[in-house]
């Protein structure tokens, strides 16, 4: 079904996967689950998977002072997956660019 939008590549995720070489991070939707989420990344990168664990954001607010006044608006929610690899296992991201 397709529970994984895209990698989680950011200097903070970056940071966490060279003190821990066997951790990653997607941005998921909101309805997969934990077991979801393990199958459907043993299955497209084939790897094992130890752990996974989810975190949900809220939208945050945002405004901004523009020629036209204040314009206020809001980014969208999203669900976090980190996932923990066995032991020797590692992901590519770059390997097609």
């Amino acid at each position: 079904m397709g529970f994984i939008i895209k990698p989680l590549v950011s200097e903070k995720m970056t940071g966490i996967t060279e003190k821990m070489p066997n951790r990653y991070g997607f941005i998921v939707r909101p309805e997969a689950n934990k077991l979801q989420i393990k199958k459907e990344i043993e299955a497209q990168y084939d790897v094992k998977v130890d752990t996974v664990n989810t975190m949900r954001y809220e939208g945050k607010r945002s405004s901004r002072y523009t020629k036209a006044g204040l314009i206020k608006g809001k980014k969208p929610a999203f669900k976090k997956a980190i996932v923990t690899l066995k032991e020797g296992e590692t992901i590519d991201f770059y390997s097609g660019v």
